[in-house]
């Protein structure tokens, strides 16, 4: 069975939270965004490695963590930008297409989106406290999700990051879409790979646009390194004869 390196108390980078060894941070650009992007983020996802919400702020110069408080209301005044229509993502929301019909051509740079990130619970304890702010927002996200580090409790629910992904696509930010595709990707076939879990993170990468974008990315990954934790063994006594008589030995 695979050994994961994801222990309890094993040392972590500060940003991806992933161990050294599997450390991506600088191994993509990160991903301009016309768009604002904010989240207000439930407690127990601040610390969480897996956090996409954590890998949106990341990768994506200008967006904001919000942290969230049970029982103590944001304040909208930190949190809307001026100048710009506030969108929150929530399936309770009105239709993208609603939107997209009353205003064909809308603006990206006078959007902002709010992420609500927690689980389904949690969410909706969280838009009950902005959904005054500005306009719900629902995504026909289809299909299964893309999010293989956590069980996603129902068809057609999604991660945080996949919320913005298919907002990106629904108004023509189809550049910026496949870049955080590449980021958000790449974070999850790495985690797996942190986690001891190759066969599934090579089936996981069998689909993904990481192998065709990113190869010489991968082959850097997946080259054998020692580890920085395991014990350093002692020269035997061989090793150390010859390494002596080596060093008496004439240059040629």
């Amino acid at each position: 069975m695979a050994r994961s390196v994801v222990l309890a108390g094993s040392e972590r980078c500060d940003r991806c939270r992933l161990p050294p060894r599997w450390c991506i941070c600088d191994a993509i650009a990160p991903v301009a965004c016309p768009l604002q992007v904010d989240l207000l983020m439930h407690p127990r996802e601040l610390w969480r490695p897996t956090s996409t919400g954590k890998l949106i702020e990341r990768v994506v110069p200008g967006s904001r963590i919000h942290p969230y408080t049970r029982g103590v209301p944001p304040d909208q005044a930190t949190i809307a930008a001026p100048g710009r229509e506030l969108w929150i993502l929530h399936p309770r929301g009105e239709p993208v297409a609603a939107l997209m019909a009353a205003t064909p051509t809308p603006n990206p740079s006078g959007i902002q989106v709010l992420l609500l990130d927690g689980s389904w619970r949690e969410s909706g304890d969280m838009l009950r406290h902005v959904e005054r702010w500005g306009r719900t927002v629902h995504l026909p996200l289809s299909g299964p999700s893309r999010y293989a580090l956590r069980e996603q409790q129902g068809e057609g629910r999604h991660s945080t990051v996949e919320a913005l992904l298919g907002l990106l696509g629904e108004l023509g930010l189809s550049d910026i879409e496949t870049q955080l595709r590449l980021h958000f990707e790449l974070h999850v076939y790495v985690t797996l790979r942190a986690r001891g879990k190759k066969g599934h993170a090579e089936a996981y990468l069998a689909g993904s646009p990481v192998r065709e974008a990113l190869p010489d990315l991968l082959t850097r990954l997946n080259e054998r390194r020692p580890n920085p934790s395991s014990p350093r063994q002692p020269p035997s006594v061989a090793t150390a004869r010859d390494s002596t008589l080596g060093s008496d030995l004439p240059s040629p």
